[in-house]
């Protein structure tokens, strides 16, 4: 998973046809639990890019999107959001699983 290193880095990733952006950060519990499968699910999805936003370094962007817990999930297509699940709530393998096959093709 690519970490994200600026704006102008996430406005282009967005505008790819198909991103999953990872709202986290380091001292986040929920966020270490979900790392340990994450590699398996982007194997599952590799029509997807999946971009890591740090909370603490993007605030502004995490505002802009209304995340306000994390772990989230945002998906795009083409600079368009089609689906998020953002929650303050632990995520299983099995919900982003769930939550990354329900978006459109």
């Amino acid at each position: 998973m690519e970490k994200l290193k600026s704006k102008e880095q996430f406005q282009e990733q967005i505008q790819q046809p198909k991103t999953i952006c990872l709202f986290s950060a380091d001292w986040c519990p929920d966020c270490r639990f979900i790392e340990p499968f994450l590699p398996q699910v982007e194997e599952m999805f590799t029509q997807y890019t999946f971009v890591l936003v740090d909370r603490d370094e993007f605030i502004d962007i995490c505002q802009e999107y209304d995340v306000f817990g994390i772990p989230s999930f945002i998906a795009f297509q083409n600079g368009k959001e089609v689906g998020r699940f953002v929650s303050k709530d632990r995520k299983t393998k099995q919900e982003i699983i769930q939550f990354i096959e329900s978006l459109p093709d």
